[in-house]
């Protein structure tokens, strides 16, 4: 039974020199697939002059040593030490899944190696995000989207993107809060909500496309929600009743609506733009009636009138009946009214 002592002793021995068996500190690192994660680790006073190094696995092995400050970069791994900060920095470029897990901060010495810190490193795919929410507006107008956030995020940065790589977002920021407003842009934070609100302007269809609102995080990553924003053509519509009337008479313009928008503020306006339409309201369900315009609403058929009265050949033209959304585009019909000069009166049903 003696002669096996020597030989446990020796396993033991071994083991204790060669194996990690415990770290100073726990850290986490997260990085992109295709980008790089950058692992700091701070050693004690007394080690600038050593060599350091980033190991995975047992650390057990030379196949397990990454990189050494010796080395300085090989393949995908490179390390630098600031010996006046006390920290060196182990650099994993072009992740992958199989990067992540468990890495060891070494310190080269005589005996057992010190080992200031275990890493824990997470690797997650560069797109974002699993839904998205759908916004609309017309060429020439403007549209805010509205990005929620989590109470623990109150006062960190928040910006927005194009597209949906978080890893550049941040560096590709249209605008920020630290930054709020430029050319086309801008941000406005309402913390009591918890939502900030990015406002385009001059909406072209170039703007189209794929958007991330992004909040900076001190720790780990940054968090999103996505955003695919439509601008579609200022003009309306692909059809338009006709009516006429004469001058001095008065016209009844019928606009029908769908079920939905019952209780919904109605209006019209003159030209073919929807973007402005409601800004430039002749009438609207809220106003019901003014020097030569009023509205009626049959909720029960589903139709406004609007009425214009003491006509004048001025009065031609492209009028849009509009409904008001709450969520998404407003709607529309369009009209076109022709007014003769024959004194008269009729009515569209």
């Amino acid at each position: 039974m003696k002669m096996w002592w020597p030989k446990i002793l020796l396993f033991i021995l071994y083991s204790s020199l060669c194996c990690v068996t415990g770290a100073e500190e726990i850290i986490s690192v997260f990085g992109y697939e295709g980008k790089e994660a950058q692992v700091s680790c701070s050693y004690d006073e007394g080690y600038e002059s050593y060599e350091k190094y980033l190991c995975r696995n047992d650390c057990g092995s030379d196949d397990d040593v990454l990189i050494t400050t010796t080395q300085g970069s090989k393949n995908r791994y490179s390390i630098s030490d600031d010996t006046n900060k006390k920290v060196f920095t182990a650099t994993i470029s072009n992740l992958n899944k199989n990067d992540a897990g468990k890495y060891w901060c070494g310190v080269t010495r005589s005996g057992k190696d010190y080992y200031p810190a275990e890493v824990e490193l997470k690797v997650v795919s560069d797109t974002c995000c699993d839904s998205f929410t759908k916004v609309q507006s017309y060429e020439g107008g403007s549209v805010a989207i509205s990005c929620p956030y989590e109470s623990q995020d109150q006062n960190n940065m928040k910006y927005i993107c194009r597209r949906n790589q978080p890893s550049s977002c941040l560096q590709q920021a249209l605008i920020t809060s630290n930054n709020r407003q430029n050319t086309q842009f801008s941000l406005t934070d309402d913390k009591e909500s918890r939502k900030f609100t990015v406002t385009i302007t001059s909406l072209t269809q170039k703007d189209s496309g794929s958007y991330l609102c992004g909040v900076h995080r001190n720790t780990g990553l940054d968090v999103f929600s996505a955003v695919d924003l439509k601008v579609i053509e200022n003009t309306c519509c692909d059809s338009s009743s006709k009516v006429q009337s004469y001058e001095g008479g008065s016209v009844s313009i019928c606009c029908p609506y769908e079920s939905q928008d019952q209780n919904n503020i109605k209006y019209i306006c003159r030209g073919n733009q929807p973007s402005s339409c409601l800004q430039q309201a002749l009438i609207t369900s809220n106003n019901r009636q003014n020097t030569q315009f009023s509205l009626t609403d049959d909720k029960e058929s589903r139709k406004f009138t609007v009425t214009i009265t003491s006509l004048t050949q001025k009065d031609s033209g492209s009028y849009l009946c509009g409904v008001k959304r709450n969520t998404g585009l407003d709607v529309f019909s369009a009209v076109d009214l022709e007014v003769r000069g024959e004194r008269s009166q009729i009515y569209l049903i």
